[in-house]
């Protein structure tokens, strides 16, 4: 394949995690979470484990406080998530995920390990481990939300 056929390599990384949302959420429908949406579940897998605040679920989902925070009604009056005080900030609340989202996230977990044990049995365990290691290295000056991610290297 010359240059000139070849995808873009942004959507050639792009590929593999659409699949990997469009499985999940089939497996959480036909598993009974059927009553969100796409969108939500967006939202939702961005609640950190310790609970996130929603200026950074809004941030790490693109879009504005307002429609995370709508979101975020949503959500919790479907029972997947609440809110509760920040411990560390009285007047700040955390987004927490409650029961129907913890059983959630037990089916979400097993549809990605099957997925992963299908691309590893596909690639080889040698190239899935250097595809791993190659996308965290890759993710250590792209990835804003890591805790001490470097800057990517600028041009001059």
């Amino acid at each position: 394949m010359d240059d000139e056929q070849r995808v873009n390599l942004g959507v050639s990384l792009f590929i593999p995690y659409r699949y990997t949302e469009d499985r999940m959420f089939r497996a959480l429908q036909d598993a009974g979470f059927d009553d969100w949406t796409l969108a939500q579940c967006r939202v939702f897998q961005r609640v950190a484990p310790d609970g996130s605040r929603l200026t950074d679920l809004a941030d790490q989902a693109q879009m504005s406080k307002q429609s995370a925070g709508g979101m975020v009604d949503q959500l919790e009056s479907l029972g997947y998530v609440r809110r509760v005080p920040d411990p560390t900030d009285g007047r700040a609340r955390l987004i927490v995920i409650e029961g129907r989202g913890l059983q959630a996230v037990e089916v979400a977990r097993a549809t990605l390990d099957d997925i992963l044990s299908e691309w590893k049995a596909y690639l080889g365990t040698r190239n899935f481990t250097l595809l791993q290691q190659i996308l965290d290295q890759l993710a250590e000056i792209t990835d804003p939300y890591a805790r001490s991610a470097p800057q990517a290297p600028t041009s001059s």
